[in-house]
């Protein structure tokens, strides 16, 4: 049967929780496989229409458009090769890339391509100045696109041609090297071969005279500025040899006499301090000894002076010391420090301490007119150090001025020199000029056209028409806001899609809305057959898909009574004519098929579109009922076959307040006892869009199902509508997807295809 099945929770082991089955990798493929492949299936018929339109318009440019073929020259741009010369005074500096592409833009210049026209006098061929030739270019003509149709003056006549001539000329550099491709493509193979290498041919001339010219220029140029120089060298080497001879400058070795004399001076007078330095530093510790108040022969402070100053007195007098200090120790210890020897020892000492004293002072007195000679010969040095340095500033300020005149004439000299060599290699080039660029390849027939390509055309219509139509295909489904799947349902209403009832047609031609009443009835006792061609599969056809359908509409009624009180069920939808009252007959009638007593309601007062279909002839209805003008087995007509019972909606005029009746207690009262009566109550209610009864019917109906039209009801009004009606979204029971056309919906659910078409479901009964 037509059902959704929603995915149930996979249990652990028996000692675990029930928890949904995480995603798995080759789930998420599956999962996007199943979806381009239901994108291809939907959009199929697009790419169907599109590819063999876009394939067609290749096939037709390949064979009205002329082909080209194209001649291919190679030159290479190399200063590296033999040259007579040794050097160049244009081409000193090596080939770059940016020199490669700037012969590049040469080759595509207007000027160069004027040259090359003329050359082969190209305005006379038809191919570079008469109309344009096919598909491309005869459309283009007749919308007038086309820059030039009949051309008419000689600029016209030129210009048509320059601007074919640059369409057809390819000109590129190969790979990173110096090469440079030129080809040309023409009609003709002999043509595309004879302009490719003329094209070769004028560059390479173009280059040799450009370097002659320029060459010719830069001689006569050369010429003037050498005797220009000439003058100026000769006159800078005057100005130095005078200005020597003036201020007695005299170069020794390449420096002068008072730069000598104040380095010989500076070098004796550091010297001369150093001595002085080193004189006063001895004197001033021999005078620091002899100070001191207590001087102790056997302290390292003497015996460091000693042996600094060399002096063999002294030594022998602290060596002397230091014995006659031991005895006396020795003595002491062993006689006392009173005894004569003790004393005696003692008084010796004494004399040895003024002995040394009395030496020092010599000393002294010696180092004292040693440092006063240093000082004397360090301020002599000084005065004749600042002597000559006060002789040598003019000298010096001479010097600076003669270093400017000398570099002045060096610089003319190299500058001459310089020129003479570039005079004379530009003299040798202008006799024999040389261009860089020379051809390795020259340009043959061509044995193959180089376009229009055919596999490359039928390739790019392939693939430009793939691309369309899946351009076009996500357009569609951009646009496709409408139900269509019965996850769209669950996804967008978050709600159960109870079925999706097929399409169905009667007599071969009647949509699913059509209903024809039964011309037969019995108005005495209000018996008339409610089988229209629809209701008539329920009965005649029950194990058919749309019976199997509505079939599954009952059971999720029928589930829902497990949790509560469901008699009651109003069938809604958010628009007339989505089939929301054939839905309601339907589905009463298999429920008094079954057995079950049920009763038909017609609830839309507005519009009672399905009073009108089954009971033509109904003279009272609900209203008459609830307002006590008629009594309730009046108004109720039966269904012989099924016994169902149907309670008609009569209006002889459009009632205004309907949704005042539906909020009545009289209506509320009648619907108790219904319930007491019927086991099912199928009321058809009015759309939830246009009027707002339905949302009166609260305390009335115990579940709402809310039908809508597949493929047409947009997503955004069924939000909308229910939306705005909280008590109707409460109590839904879950949406029933109507109309469907099965052979549609495999391009949507492509498991619902094999599902509905699988031949091993008509071993259940299923029957079209």
């Amino acid at each position: 049967m037509l059902q959704t099945y929603k995915s149930l929770p996979v249990r652990e082991p028996e000692s675990g929780p029930m928890q949904d089955m995480p995603f798995s990798t080759e789930g998420r493929l599956g999962e996007l496989f199943l979806a381009i492949v239901g994108f291809i299936r939907r959009q199929l018929p697009i790419g169907l229409i599109v590819m063999p339109l876009t394939v067609g318009l290749a096939v037709v440019y390949l064979l009205t458009t002329p082909p080209l073929y194209q001649g291919v020259t190679r030159i290479i741009i190399d200063t590296g090769k033999l040259q007579i010369f040794q050097r160049s005074i244009l081409a000193d500096n090596p080939v770059n890339l940016a020199m490669i592409d700037s012969q590049l833009e040469i080759l595509k210049s207007e000027n160069f391509v004027l040259s090359v026209i003329k050359k082969l006098n190209l305005t006379k061929d038809p191919e570079f100045v008469g109309a344009a030739s096919g598909i491309v270019g005869n459309a283009m003509s007749r919308l007038g696109l086309s820059e030039w149709d009949e051309p008419r003056s000689e600029s016209e006549i030129l210009r048509r041609a320059v601007k074919v001539f640059e369409d057809r000329l390819t000109v590129g550099r190969v790979g990173v090297s110096y090469v440079i491709e030129i080809g040309f493509r023409s009609t003709s193979k002999d043509r595309a071969a004879l302009i490719a290498n003329a094209v070769a041919d004028t560059f390479i001339a173009d280059q040799l005279e450009t370097k002659y010219q320029t060459i010719r220029t830069a001689t006569g140029w050369l010429q003037d500025r050498l005797n220009e120089l000439r003058g100026q060298a000769l006159a800078a080497e005057r100005a130095v040899v005078e200005y020597k001879t003036s201020h007695n400058i005299v170069d020794t070795g390449g420096h002068l006499i008072n730069e000598q004399q104040v380095s010989e001076i500076n070098s004796a007078l550091i010297k001369a301090r150093a001595d002085a330095v080193e004189t006063k530093a001895r004197l001033d510790r021999v005078q620091q000894i002899i100070s001191a108040d207590n001087l102790d022969p056997s302290a390292a402070e003497l015996a460091t002076v000693a042996d600094t100053l060399h002096n063999e007195v002294i030594i022998k007098l602290r060596q002397q010391y230091l014995d006659l200090s031991q005895r006396a120790v020795l003595l002491s210890n062993r006689l006392g420090p009173s005894h004569l020897a003790v004393v005696n020892l003692h008084n010796q000492m004494r004399e040895i301490r003024r002995s040394i004293i009395d030496e020092l002072r010599q000393i002294a007195q010696a180092y004292t007119s040693d440092y006063a000679i240093a000082k004397a010969r360090e301020n002599s040095l000084e005065t004749s150090l600042a002597s000559t340095v006060a002789g040598s500033q003019s000298t010096n300020k001479a010097q600076g001025e003669l270093r400017q005149l000398e570099s002045a004439a060096q610089s003319y000299r190299m500058l001459y020199d310089n020129f003479q060599q570039r005079y004379t290699d530009s003299v040798q080039q202008e006799s024999f000029p040389m261009s860089e660029a020379r051809i390795i390849t020259r340009a043959t027939p061509p044995l193959t056209r180089a376009s229009p390509k055919p596999l490359l055309i039928l390739a790019a219509g392939i693939i430009g028409g793939l691309i369309m139509s899946i351009g076009i295909g996500i357009l569609r489904e951009v646009a496709d806001r409408v139900f269509r799947t019965s996850d769209q349902v669950e996804t967008e209403l978050n709600t159960e899609c109870l079925a999706l009832v097929p399409m169905m047609k009667s007599n071969g031609t009647a949509p699913l809305v059509e209903t024809e009443a039964a011309i037969a009835y019995n108005e005495d006792q209000k018996v008339v057959p409610l089988n229209t061609s629809l209701t008539k599969q329920i009965v005649d056809a029950p194990l058919s898909r749309f019976a199997e359908s509505v079939r599954a509409i009952k059971v999720a009624a029928d589930l829902s009574r497990l949790a509560k009180p469901n008699k009651v069920i109003g069938i809604t939808s958010s628009l007339p004519n989505e089939g929301k009252s054939t839905i309601a007959a339907c589905l009463a009638q298999l429920s008094a098929h079954t057995g079950a007593s049920t009763i038909l309601v017609d609830c839309d007062l507005r519009q009672p579109s399905l009073s009108r279909e089954l009971v033509q002839n109904a003279t009272v209805g609900i209203i008459d009922v609830i307002t006590g003008m008629a009594s309730l087995e009046d108004a109720v007509w039966t269904d012989p076959s099924t016994k169902l019972a149907f309670l008609p909606a009569v209006t002889k005029l459009r009632v205004t307040h309907t949704s005042e009746i539906l909020a009545s207690d009289a209506l509320k009262q009648l619907f108790d006892r219904l319930r007491k009566s019927y086991d099912y109550i199928i009321t058809d209610l009015s759309p939830l869009a246009p009027i707002v009864d339905v949302r009166m019917t609260g305390h009335l109906v115990d579940s709402y199902v809310f039908v809508v039209e597949w493929g047409k009801t947009k997503i955004d009004v069924v939000e909308h509508a229910l939306d705005g009606a909280r008590g109707v979204q409460e109590n839904l029971l879950g949406v029933v997807l109507n109309k469907v056309e099965l052979n549609k919906l495999v391009r949507y659910e492509g498991h619902r295809g094999d599902y509905y078409y699988h031949s091993d479901y008509a071993r259940y009964g299923y029957a079209d």
